[in-house]
């Protein structure tokens, strides 16, 4: 099984994730939800057929909802989340697999189906990518690096898909559907199973 699925993910700690989030509903809820959030990302991505990885923010958690069973733990390296992508794909490419992954953790609506369908698109594909609503990606996925899509980004905002398309322009990449991250309320209030996590917002 040569192919690889990373998982991104901060720690979550309170005030230090989904900090956009908080400014509406304060630390305790963002907290909630990106623990939600978190669980969800573990139970897709453990029907993945593919050796999964996640990487931590800050430090190694041996006791949490990656169980061991299935996720193999990493600590991210790197300045900036480019030079953190970077290192990850470098350090399992280098250990052979032929298809490498990343997702992001903050996604309601991705699964396991699109996730697969990334991994096939890579059979006839340089790169897969995820776009995200905000004008970033929620997933990509390569056979080998391409250095130049990691640097000069910049990060967060509504640019990085288009710039990582034109450092791409002599590659073939195949496009998922859009999907929508959640970083502030606005993203997050259609979605039933969030409701829990808030009451009085408009």
């Amino acid at each position: 099984m040569k192919t690889a699925l990373i998982i991104f993910t901060r720690n979550p700690e309170l005030g230090k994730c989904k900090t956009r989030l908080a400014k509406t509903l304060g630390d305790q809820s963002a907290l909630d939800i990106y623990k939600y959030l978190l669980q969800h990302t573990a139970n897709i991505s453990k029907e993945v057929k593919a050796d999964r990885y996640v990487f931590y923010s800050e430090n190694i958690n041996n006791d949490d909802i990656w169980s061991g069973a299935h996720f193999s733990k990493k600590l991210q390296k790197g300045n900036d989340l480019g030079e953190r992508m970077h290192n990850a794909f470098d350090e399992l490419l280098n250990l052979d697999y032929k298809k490498v992954i990343i997702v992001g953790s903050d996604l309601l609506d991705l699964d396991e189906q699109i996730i697969e369908e990334a991994i096939q698109k890579l059979d006839d594909n340089d790169v897969v990518l995820g776009p995200a609503e905000d004008g970033g990606y929620y997933l990509l996925g390569m056979k080998q690096l391409h250095p130049a899509i990691f640097k000069n980004k910049a990060w967060g905002t509504e640019t990085v898909r288009e710039d990582t398309m034109s450092d791409l322009k002599n590659k073939a990449v195949s496009l998922l559907k859009p999907l929508n991250d959640i970083d502030t309320f606005d993203d997050m209030k259609h979605y039933n199973q969030l409701k829990q996590f808030y009451t009085t917002h408009d």
